[in-house]
């Protein structure tokens, strides 16, 4: 589905324009939010008119960000010199622990190969997934549709999704060199969601609650697999 043009980004390109240029009339724009993998944002002229698409990562950031992604793209697409101050608070937005969560999440849900795709060159999570329902769950948990990432992921190996009932593991685990257990762990993990729907409390959802901490440990192998992904870490950060 094509992305509606929003006439709140619009206003704000429009703003940011004349303070870029200096100049009163901005020319026609379009504006979206755009269902980019990450946070990625475009800007070109076209056809008279210039088209803006900002990631919809970015929908509920503040206006200063918006205004400063847009003042950004301008002096891109105008050949200006960025500011460093609208730079910096870019960086300050994006740097955040929720913003990177959030960007995690949607490279692992939006890179999925297509749903029930299960079947990696290693391994496949429709065995697994059939192995840990029947040990843990006594085979009474629906199979979700099941996929590997399109592309590796480091920060967020396993995501469940809610909406669309589905997991997806990373591909950078479908890997001979990756100990079975420590797929069959992140695969459990995305398993008890299934089990455990998250708890709203104050407005907020609380999605690892404590029985369904106590009940990951139930996992054979919960030491072995978390100090497994514990180093896994520690090498993609060193």
């Amino acid at each position: 589905m094509k992305p509606e043009p929003s006439n709140h980004l619009q206003q704000i390109f429009a703003a940011a324009y004349r303070q870029v240029t200096q100049r009163e009339r901005a020319p026609v724009i379009v504006a979206c939010f755009y269902p980019y993998a990450d946070l990625t944002h475009t800007i070109r002229s076209r056809d008279s008119r210039v088209v803006a698409k900002v990631s919809d990562l970015l929908r509920e950031a503040p206006p200063p960000v918006l205004q400063a992604v847009a003042r950004l793209l301008w002096s891109r697409l105008l050949k200006q010199k960025k500011s460093a101050d609208d730079q910096r608070l870019y960086q300050q937005f994006v740097e955040q622990g929720e913003v990177q969560e959030s960007v995690a999440q949607s490279r692992l849900q939006r890179e999925a190969k297509p749903p029930d795709d299960s079947v990696g060159e290693f391994y496949d999570l429709r065995q697994f997934f059939v192995r840990l329902n029947r040990r843990y769950f006594n085979n009474t948990l629906p199979r979700p549709s099941l996929g590997w990432s399109r592309r590796p992921t480091k920060r967020l190996l396993g995501h469940h999704d809610y909406a669309h009932q589905s997991i997806v593991i990373s591909c950078a685990l479908d890997d001979a060199n990756i100990p079975p257990y420590v797929i069959e762990f992140l695969l459990y993990h995305e398993m008890l969601h299934l089990k455990h729907p998250p708890r709203t409390v104050n407005g907020r959802n609380h999605y690892h609650t404590a029985a369904f901490r106590a009940e990951e440990e139930r996992f054979a192998h919960y030491d072995e697999a978390l100090n497994w992904l514990d180093e896994f870490a520690r090498r993609q950060n060193s």
